[in-house]
């Protein structure tokens, strides 16, 4: 009896383990695993160095006659600033197109000023009417979301921030 108390106590032990392990990988609250090679970089600015650009340093990546660019820019800097809230995704890419507002109004303003009377056309991606001003605010839709959900697939580290708006942002 002695020994068969001794042969349980082991195996008791390793049941006792095993189950804990299987309960930490079914651990919902932890995700998965982060992979940082999805995180995209933000570019250095003059005024984040304090030298003024270089060949070291890379040039902002806004184009100054480019709001679509300008755009995603907003979109990538608030997506990763803010995608280590608590929120359900949709609900945080909403808040990053918010932050993004103007960025979106001035891209909308440029293609106004191109194409003052667009009728609406079939999008290319669903082949439903759209005009370019619903392109642009689906694809800022879908921008911030995938901003969110990459920076924390990959727990992408947030931009550099100055009075709590990402430095780098055009204005």
């Amino acid at each position: 009896m002695a020994g068969l108390k001794r042969l349980l106590k082991p195996q008791a032990l390793a049941v006792a383990f095993a189950a804990a392990g299987l309960v930490a990988c079914n651990d919902a609250s932890s995700g998965m695993a982060a992979d940082g090679a999805v995180c995209q970089p933000f570019p250095k600015t003059s005024a984040q160095t304090g030298t003024g650009t270089s060949a070291a340093t890379p040039p902002p990546p806004v184009v100054a006659g480019d709001p679509a660019a300008a755009l995603d820019d907003c979109l990538h800097r608030w997506g990763y600033a803010l995608a280590h809230s608590s929120d359900d995704a949709p609900p945080v890419a909403n808040a990053v197109l918010a932050a993004c507002g103007p960025s979106l109004s001035r891209w909308n303003q440029a293609a106004l000023v191109s194409t003052p009377a667009a009728a609406p056309a079939p999008s290319l991606i669903t082949g439903q009417p759209t005009t370019p001003l619903s392109e642009h605010f689906v694809f800022a839709q879908s921008r911030a979301l995938f901003y969110v959900v990459q920076a924390r697939a990959g727990k992408c580290a947030a931009p550099p921030m100055k009075d709590g708006v990402p430095t780098g942002i055009a204005n």
